[in-house]
């Protein structure tokens, strides 16, 4: 079975999603060379400092679709056997998404994610950041209107592409599942094997809720794998 590789992005009113909403999503097929993007109306205003980033405005949304009535589009953009790329996905994109069909009592459907960011902290540990256009940057490819979903999208593409090489998006979601994260990110050890990292550091930061973090998930799974922090 191909799956079709689909590069895709959201705009939204903020950081937090269980409040705040997507107002622009974008995509990108990397297989049908076939691009999709729409404003999404999120009946609310969109905060200040969210349009300093995304530009994107009230009264630019005021005419827009809402998300229920973008679902079905979204959903025979997204038909058959896909898998969907966004940078930052584990602990973003995903979430608003699941979070928007949620609140229209709609199934989410069982696509599967890679996320990008992931893949270049680990496969790139030799650039000191992995910021999309950092990376757009390190890999020569021009400048885009950052911050907007299709063109962030399609920076994506050719920044991923660049990075994966002749492996097929199989291959990369194979790699990402079975992957372990092995040394620390962050913090005092920051750089430091996994195993050599104190126990009572771990129960320490198990105690102040950072695992509990959506971006510190595959560092929970690996310290449980490791059997240093209970499931």
């Amino acid at each position: 079975m191909a799956y079709r590789a689909v590069y895709y992005d959201t705009e939204t009113t903020g950081v937090k999603f269980e409040k705040d909403h997507i107002i622009e999503f974008a995509a990108y097929d990397a297989t049908l060379d076939k691009s999709y993007q729409t404003l999404i109306n999120p009946k609310r205003p969109i905060p200040e400092e969210s349009t300093a980033i995304h530009n994107i405005t009230d009264e630019m949304v005021k005419d827009a679709p809402t998300f229920d009535q973008i679902i079905p589009e979204l959903l025979e953009f997204l038909d058959g056997d896909v898998i969907l790329i966004a940078h930052n996905n584990d602990a973003f994109d995903i979430h608003f998404l699941k979070t928007e069909f949620e609140r229209h009592n709609t199934s989410f459907p069982d696509w599967k994610f890679v996320d990008s960011l992931k893949w270049a902290r680990r496969y790139r540990p030799d650039l000191p950041r992995h910021a999309l256009q950092f990376l757009r940057e390190a890999y020569e490819i021009e400048a885009n209107q950052a911050h907007r979903a299709l063109d962030d999208v399609m920076v994506l593409h050719r920044v991923f592409s660049r990075m994966t090489d002749d492996l097929s998006i199989e291959q990369v979601y194979k790699l990402l599942q079975e992957a372990t994260q092995d040394k620390m990110p962050f913090g005092k050890y920051q750089g430091k094997p996994l195993k050599d990292i104190p126990k009572d550091y771990i129960e320490w930061l198990n105690k102040n809720g950072v695992f509990e973090k959506r971006e510190n998930s595959s560092l929970k799974e690996s310290f449980q794998k490791l059997g240093v922090l209970s499931c």
